[in-house]
């Protein structure tokens, strides 16, 4: 039995790889399970038999990129706090998107499964990059409760995310490449000042905080 999960976990990582380098090569667009099951080595058959079905595959492989993408973040805030941090991850979260375009794609074409359910463990590997976000905005002088702290941290992660997608993909009113970091980075630079204005009228005015 033992011997048979070591195999079928061999097996897992190999399709990952293979799913991986794909989507790094060709993005979403050049996986096929026969394609996938060659470069892995092992029979059509074999995705089904580690997962349950290619969409699952494309998520573990996502996954992967997910954590890498923590990794540069996480290399990027090292030394730097509060408004330098979210300068930082921005910077970061945008010079990720450009290199790795494909595999940055894929975290947001790939459709979710039918019932609209993620797994946790995928869901969660989103959730861990807003960690840093709420990190920095705890150095701020914001006084917020943790709630509160995780919802601006979404809300700048959506804000930095449209504005980079926007721009790469070209849609409407994106910049081109050559304006989105100078306009990424006065973004975060208002963004910082504001919360800062705000904590400066909160602490003019106690009652406003009260409010």
């Amino acid at each position: 039995m033992a011997k048979r999960e070591e195999k079928r976990r061999a097996l897992r990582e190999a399709l990952v790889d293979a799913a991986w380098n794909r989507i790094a090569s060709e993005g979403l667009a050049g996986l096929n399970a026969r394609d996938l099951t060659r470069d892995a080595g092992c029979a059509l058959g074999g995705i089904y038999t580690a997962f349950r079905d290619l969409d699952d595959l494309v998520m573990h492989a996502n996954a992967r990129t997910l954590a890498l993408l923590g990794d540069t973040l996480e290399t990027a805030v090292a030394g730097r706090r509060g408004g330098a941090a979210l300068h930082a991850l921005a910077e970061a979260y945008m010079g990720f998107a450009l290199t790795r375009r494909r595999l940055w794609n894929a975290l947001f074409e790939h459709p979710p499964p039918p019932d609209d359910t993620a797994p946790d463990w995928f869901v969660a590997g989103h959730v861990e990059l807003l960690r840093f976000v709420v990190q920095a905005l705890r150095e701020l002088p914001l006084d917020e409760p943790e709630d509160a702290l995780e919802a601006r941290a979404r809300s700048y992660f959506a804000a930095v995310h449209g504005i980079v997608s926007i721009s790469i993909h070209s849609k409407f009113v994106g910049l081109s490449q050559d304006r989105l970091a100078a306009e990424l980075t006065s973004f975060v630079r208002v963004l910082t000042a504001g919360i800062a204005a705000e904590a400066a009228g909160r602490t003019a005015d106690p009652q406003a905080s009260r409010a």
